[in-house]
């Protein structure tokens, strides 16, 4: 189980913006960009197994893998009832925001990879290090992460060293065997989401190579290398890396293109208090069905220009007579009211329906139409005084 913390966001039904940590650090390791965020986003931010306030890694059995510490964040997420979100992670943090927006990209509406890699090296080293750790503790890791972390010239903070002397040992190792174990190159290209990739120009342990090959790799995502900028980016360049990652968020936040026009459709003919309700109900069963009618009844079929949403609703309101689903004609006699039809003109679209369908089915239909309608002018009146 990951330990995280959700900062509220400017309203309730804000998207969300999972934040990740490197390896050594926790979930304070994003408080420069944090405020700047929360200002568009709920922010979800988690600290890896053994790190800050998420409890250790039994010693494991097999190996964790990098799918294993990205089934924990979904895992979370699924408790959250958060089925889409955006994602900015750092080195490790940001291998597993490759991993998820690469097999689940339907769920990551957009990805901000700050100074890490598909590939982390050859796996000596890290295995090394996870043997160093394992018998001689953590301390042995901790003194040198400045230099891993930072330029020379840079100070590292002290509350990030003291979170680093914290990390349990057998937790640490294990994150460094995944990376030992880690290739993602052959899945870039599985990625859909729109990708910032942003570098440390004096990164030692992510050059700006690693960088270069995760956007090469990943279509059309864009590359920011930072000067003056060591691993830790966000801490060394806060202000430039904040104002990056809000361009790219805030323009891709409700994800790509046809989730965009679906919600907007979607809310245009249904109102905002029929779809925020619809949100919360979502469970992890039903997400994936939210979201394909977001995307294909509401983005390519409502949101196609070719017939206008007065005829679009005339059809829906006969297609629903027809097949006798009398709570979707309520919401959608509402839905026909809010595109332009008068109540004389869905009373024609009944009556036509009574010739072609059949004259039980229009009678329920005009009973639940009028129902309808009548709600409709009371919650308008209710506005109004």
């Amino acid at each position: 189980m990951l330990t995280h913390h959700l900062t509220p966001g400017p309203t309730p039904t804000a998207p969300t913006l999972v934040l990740a940590p490197s390896l050594g650090t926790t979930l304070a390791l994003w408080n420069p960009q944090l405020s700047a965020l929360a200002a568009h986003f709920n922010i979800l931010r988690w600290d890896l197994p053994g790190h800050g306030n998420s409890p250790a890694w039994l010693p494991p059995s097999p190996r964790p893998t990098l799918e294993t510490l990205a089934t924990l964040l979904l895992d979370l997420l699924e408790e959250l009832r958060t089925d889409t979100f955006s994602y900015a992670g750092i080195s490790l943090g940001g291998a597993v925001g490759t991993w998820l927006a690469a097999h689940h990209p339907d769920r990551v509406e957009s990805l901000a990879l700050l100074c890490t890699s598909a590939d982390f090296g050859p796996p000596e080293p890290w295995l090394a290090r996870a043997d160093t750790v394992r018998t001689k503790g953590i301390g042995e890791v901790v003194d040198s992460a400045p230099s891993r972390w930072f330029t020379p010239a840079f100070d590292a903070p002290e509350h990030l060293l003291a979170d680093h002397h914290r990390v349990d040992p057998g937790s640490y190792a294990a994150c460094c065997e995944i990376l030992a174990g880690l290739d993602l190159r052959p899945e870039l290209a599985r990625i859909t989401a729109p990708t910032l990739v942003i570098a440390g120009r004096d990164d030692v342990a992510t050059p700006p190579s690693h960088a270069r090959e995760l956007a090469d790799g990943i279509r059309d995502a864009q590359l920011l290398e930072l000067p003056r900028a060591g691993h830790l980016a966000n801490v060394e360049q806060p202000n430039h890396v904040t104002e990056a990652l809000l361009g790219h968020l805030t323009n891709t936040r409700t994800g790509p293109p046809l989730r965009r026009t679906g919600e907007a459709t979607r809310r245009a003919v249904l109102g905002n208090a029929h779809v925020d309700r619809a949100r919360t109900r979502t469970t992890p069963f039903t997400a994936r069905f939210q979201d394909f009618i977001t995307r294909y009844a509401w983005g390519e079929i409502w949101g196609d220009g070719t017939l206008d949403r007065r005829t679009r609703s005339v059809i829906t309101l006969t297609a629903l007579v027809a097949g006798g689903h009398k709570d979707e004609l309520a919401l959608h006699v509402q839905g026909a009211l809010r595109n332009g039809l008068s109540p004389d003109e869905i009373g024609e679209v009944l009556l036509q329906c009574a010739v072609y369908c059949s004259v039980p089915a229009a009678n329920s239909a005009f009973a639940v139409a009028e129902r309808a309608i009548t709600e409709y002018a009371a919650d308008a009146d209710q506005k109004d005084s």
